[in-house]
């Protein structure tokens, strides 16, 4: 029953996000996708309170991968979508956002048993990779490129700093040992995974790799 009940109370919060996003369109579209973006790896806490069992905790991720590719190629859910001609047009960002919650539902709640990882690199990507678009685009720095990918010094510090305090967190809170340096040192991967990625692939490669990570330091 509670399985059924979390999937109604992932609609809800779900469709709340989208209908908020609406607001943010205002200030840009970047702003109601980040918003999203970000929004989203929220859910993972409604996961994690309601579901007991993997294919339940599967059930919407694998749901949003079908819609978020029929948006990308028809352009159905349009506040998340990109603009016509606007850099990355062509990324896949926002279904490999929902492959990613789909493989992470899949093993830390089956095999793994263990939700908290998952929590670790939804929590990343959410909040680092959104965060770091948000804050590179507000303050004013330097730029650069990596693999045709460009990128601010302000939105990889912030990148990182969001990265370390998520990771010493859940380390801390799993009481491993040497927080502090595995914490710096993981973080600053992922900064580079980060910044390395093209086309909206760092929504598998920064959650998939720091959950991984963090797996095996607990």
């Amino acid at each position: 029953m509670n399985n059924i009940f979390g999937i109604l109370v992932s609609i809800i919060f779900i469709g709340i996000i989208f209908v908020s996003a609406r607001l943010f369109e205002k200030a840009g579209k970047e702003a109601s996708r980040k918003f999203i973006h970000i929004m989203l790896s929220n859910w993972w806490i409604i996961a994690m309170i309601f579901f007991d069992n993997a294919w339940a905790a599967a059930f919407m991720p694998a749901i949003f991968v079908i819609i978020n590719y029929a948006s990308y190629k028809m352009d159905i859910i349009k506040v998340m979508e990109r603009e016509e001609g606007e850099e990355n047009k062509d990324s896949l960002g926002t279904v490999y956002y929902a492959i990613t919650l789909l493989i992470l539902a899949i093993l830390t709640f089956g095999p793994l048993k263990n939700p908290l990882i998952g929590l670790c690199g939804v929590a990343v990507m959410g909040y680092g990779d959104g965060l770091a678009a948000v804050i590179g685009q507000s303050i004013k720095s330097p730029e650069f490129r990596i693999k045709g990918n460009r990128k601010t010094v302000a939105g990889s510090l912030a990148m990182f700093c969001v990265t370390l305090m998520i990771l010493a967190g859940f380390l801390t809170y799993s009481k491993a040992e040497y927080v502090a340096i595995k914490s710096v040192l993981v973080a600053i991967l992922i900064t580079i995974v980060e910044a390395a990625s093209i086309k909206g692939t760092d929504n598998l490669t920064v959650p998939l790799l720091t959950s991984l990570i963090v797996g095996l330091l607990v």
